[in-house]
């Protein structure tokens, strides 16, 4: 399994334990007061904060938070004054690794990405040395349950999108990002059980971890980041057997 698809799944693992942190509910925030600061605060007129909102409540956040965090980015009442970076670099084994950060300081987070990065064998790059291996993809992964994959095919691909492939706990139906939104809906319309629905990075390319060494340092440098308030998404372009993720989980 691929980079992206193999490290979402091991994050919805980990969900139970990144929600009682408290990170989820930060990284939507961040994300809410974003989209409103980019493209206001209609929820009807702004596709990435509808997207934002809809993961929020996804994860039952209360309709105070949301609507307190919507008035930060419009300037409504006052709030942290946030900026988006992304990072570059390159992970153990020569993995590219896309860091998406949302940050008050950007000083403090590019030296914690880039001690993150140094200490589990990677190194942090200039921009643009990797970000041309991913190409960014609506992807909406779907319960398998009661659900066949002509079913799916069809319904996804009348309403806009490029594929759909099956996983093993899951489907995943791919998008242009422009048709992120139109699909999502008419899944959701259709009574789809949908389990994550995000714009991401996409690896065009992937490279084989085989060795149980580097195996390990990719995932402590993939937690590190992962585990840190600032950082929004991570994406990497790894390919790993499960069997080896099992053992060194």
């Amino acid at each position: 399994m691929s980079g992206h698809s193999k490290w979402a799944n091991i994050k919805r693992r980990k969900g139970a334990v990144d929600a009682q942190k408290g990170r989820v509910f930060t990284r939507l925030i961040k994300e809410i007061i974003m989209a409103a600061r980019l493209g206001g605060g209609d929820i009807d007129g702004n596709p990435r904060l509808r997207s934002a909102v809809a993961a929020a409540k996804a994860e039952n956040m209360p309709k105070d938070n949301i609507s307190r965090a919507i008035k930060k980015g419009t300037g409504e009442i006052a709030g942290e004054v946030y900026e988006e970076i992304l990072y570059e670099g390159y992970g153990p084994g020569g993995v590219a690794v896309l860091v998406q950060c949302t940050t008050d300081n950007r000083n403090r987070t590019v030296a914690d990405v880039r001690h993150f990065f140094a200490k589990n064998n990677g190194n942090l790059g200039e921009n643009g040395c990797v970000a041309w291996m991913f190409e960014q993809k609506g992807q909406i992964q779907l319960e398998k349950k009661d659900l066949s994959e002509e079913k799916l095919m069809d319904l996804a691909l009348e309403a806009g999108a490029d594929d759909v492939a099956e996983e093993e706990e899951s489907f995943q139906v791919l998008t242009a990002p422009e048709a992120f939104d139109a699909v999502r809906e008419s899944l959701e319309q259709a009574g789809l059980a949908i389990v994550e629905a995000s714009v991401a990075m996409i690896p065009k390319t992937t490279v084989e971890v085989t060795e149980e060494n580097i195996a390990r340092s990719l995932m402590k440098l993939m937690d590190s980041l992962e585990d840190h308030d600032d950082v929004q998404n991570v994406y990497a372009n790894f390919d790993i057997d499960d069997a080896l993720v099992e053992r060194i989980s």
